[in-house]
């Protein structure tokens, strides 16, 4: 399934299934980590059995508490961290949901408890929860793309297009503090209006907007044929 299809499809889930994953697809999302890692300079990592990560009275009120498996998202801080968090946690989140998993970002949970290997110079920045789902999810409520772009005057369909995917990127309790900018010379600017994982948020919205840029480049290409 293409990228744009995972990205309409996904939705965070925030209630599971005590099915486990299989030993085959944990393998898969175990290679695709390995992929990020290297691309990212990053430390993520796929933790089997999430043991006692969402065992807070907020986790277990929203549903978390039942997510069996948890990728714990760390590396060492150099000032884009938390950006590449989620510009390539995102891309493995979309290759879970081709898995026919499930997921939710989660900025709560209990650190003292996430099973993972965290080196000393390393920092466990935020986690996701994956499993299967006992719903799919639903969509969020999105801003209108005038709310988040911030430069004037008609904009070419690639623009467009990313702006759109970037409205359909998971941000934290899906405020969407972000803005988008166009210049002259063709150059996109991103920036974060803060907040609580905003950076993180900034670099889901970053792969979400190239992806749909890209389609948006294709199917003017298409239409030119």
């Amino acid at each position: 399934m293409d990228q744009i299809a995972l990205m309409r499809e996904r939705h965070s889930v925030r209630k599971y299934l005590s099915r486990p994953i299989e030993e085959e697809k944990a393998e898969q999302l175990k290679a695709k980590i390995a992929e990020c890692n290297e691309k990212g300079n990053l430390h993520i990592q796929f933790c089997p059995d999430a043991g006692k990560t969402f065992d807070k009275v907020l986790n277990k009120v929203m549903g978390l508490g039942s997510a069996p498996s948890v990728i714990a998202c760390i590396g060492e801080e150099d000032g884009s961290l938390e950006e590449r968090i989620g510009y390539y946690g995102e891309q493995i989140v979309l290759f879970a949901q081709e898995l026919g998993l499930n997921t939710c970002w989660a900025g709560t949970f209990n650190r003292r408890n996430v099973p993972a290997k965290i080196g000393e110079k390393e920092q466990l920045v935020i986690v996701i929860a994956v499993g299967y789902g006992a719903n799919q999810g639903k969509q969020h409520r999105s801003k209108e793309p005038e709310k988040v772009i911030v430069s004037g005057g008609e904009k070419p369909q690639w623009f467009n297009c990313g702006v759109e995917m970037a409205l359909l990127a998971p941000t934290a309790l899906n405020q969407q503090k972000f803005q988008i900018g166009l210049k002259e010379d063709g150059t996109v600017s991103f920036h974060d209006q803060g907040g609580l994982f905003s950076k993180v948020d900034l670099g889901i919205v970053k792969y979400h907007f190239e992806v749909g840029a890209e389609y948006g480049k294709l199917q003017d290409v298409s239409s030119q044929r």
